[in-house]
């Protein structure tokens, strides 16, 4: 069998070859894009490191706190958990096209298992044009004056969806500067009903041509109410009408619920990720 040679460290020098590469598929490509046009190459900044195999980068994987194998064949991944298995392991999660994350992990499953939990199946969902469904007026933008809060609707979420509390590891300090980044930067969204929240939503990773929400959220004593539905398609409105994004986000095949909000809202599926925590 031909062998690829192993995968390899990029830099600036790569940017062409990478930039074409995540434009073949910008919406899977999201969160790695919205980090090289942020930030560049520069491991130190990217906070992480891309990975290519093959020269016009047949195989191409993120390494940071997420493992995120966007491209690649069995050689390629084989290459990526090669170079993976040669360092200390920091990443908590892989995530992203459902082939090359299962095709991975069962490289590094030997070594790294067993995982915490796999989701194999979920789909990939965009919408390019404003939502079907009216948005909620009174969902906002999180300011920086709300952040007390607003934090803890965010680890009840965190602990929903992960099934972990995200204040295990250091008190919760990580998590908390994470958050504060995402209201500073304007993508923390919530509906707050007097000092509760009710409904929250993030646009977890923001590239020139998609936002991907994250944390969608709706406090278990409101639910049925429709504040999902309206509360996001006033953050897809957010995306597609005020900044001319295309709106994403990617949910578990089982959550039936949330998949029915949103093919309401008009989100189409366009592919399917997966995720292993590890």
């Amino acid at each position: 069998m031909l062998r690829l040679a192993g995968a390899r460290l990029l830099d600036e020098r790569d940017g062409g070859a990478i930039r074409s590469a995540i434009a073949l598929d910008p919406v899977a490509a999201c969160m790695v894009a919205a980090r090289v046009e942020a930030t560049g190459l520069d491991p130190w900044r990217l906070g992480g490191e891309l990975w290519g195999v093959g020269s016009r980068l047949n195989g191409l994987c993120f390494s940071g706190a997420n493992l995120i194998p966007l491209r690649g064949g069995r050689a390629a991944l084989r290459a990526f958990a090669d170079r993976a298995l040669r360092r200390r392991r920091f990443c908590s999660s892989l995530v992203g096209p459902a082939e090359q994350v299962l095709g991975l992990w069962r490289e590094l499953e030997p070594a790294w298992g067993p995982a915490r939990d796999i989701r194999p199946d979920q789909p990939l969902l965009a919408i390019p044009t404003a939502p079907r469904m009216s948005p909620d007026p009174l969902v906002r933008r999180v300011r920086p004056k709300d952040l007390e809060r607003y934090l803890p609707a965010a680890i009840a979420m965190f602990i929903e969806e992960v099934g972990v509390d995200p204040r295990i590891e250091d008190g919760g300090a990580s998590y908390r500067a994470r958050v504060v980044e995402l209201v500073a930067g304007g993508r923390a969204f919530a509906r707050f009903e007097g000092d509760e929240v009710v409904f929250k939503a993030e646009i977890g990773a923001l590239s020139s041509r998609v936002g991907q929400i994250q944390g969608v959220w709706v406090h278990p004593d409101h639910r049925g109410r429709g504040l999902g539905v309206h509360g996001t398609a006033a953050v897809v409105d957010h995306l597609v009408t005020r900044l001319g994004r295309t709106a994403s986000l990617y949910v578990n095949g089982y959550n039936h619920v949330a998949r029915r909000v949103y093919e309401r809202i008009g989100f189409q599926t366009v592919g399917r990720f997966g995720t292993v925590l590890v």
